[in-house]
């Protein structure tokens, strides 16, 4: 049975705002990677480790995994706490 993982993934470095930080992923687990021996080059058989699904919510992800019989695990992104700050905090206090 395939197995996937469910995720919402976190901004890249480029990125400063959370805009467009809003598609889930399936990224199927794959199995272990081998070494080549001719070439030194890592090598799997599993062609799914390159497969990556983007879906808009993630009630579309979850009906996807269960409608193609997957075995999925799913990773709740944490709730970020926005903190509002001024310049003079830097010099005041408390």
């Amino acid at each position: 049975m395939k197995k996937a993982k469910i995720y919402i993934p976190a901004k890249s470095a480029m990125q400063s705002g959370r805009g467009k930080n809003n598609k889930w992923v399936i990224e199927f687990f794959t199995k272990d990677s081998k070494t080549n021996p001719f070439m030194g080059w890592e090598t799997t058989d599993d062609t799914l480790g390159e497969v990556k699904l983007e879906f808009s919510s993630k009630e579309k992800a979850i009906e996807f995994v269960k409608k193609n019989n997957i075995e999925y695990k799913l990773f709740e992104p944490k709730k970020k706490e926005f903190v509002i700050k001024s310049y003079s905090d830097n010099f005041t206090k408390e």
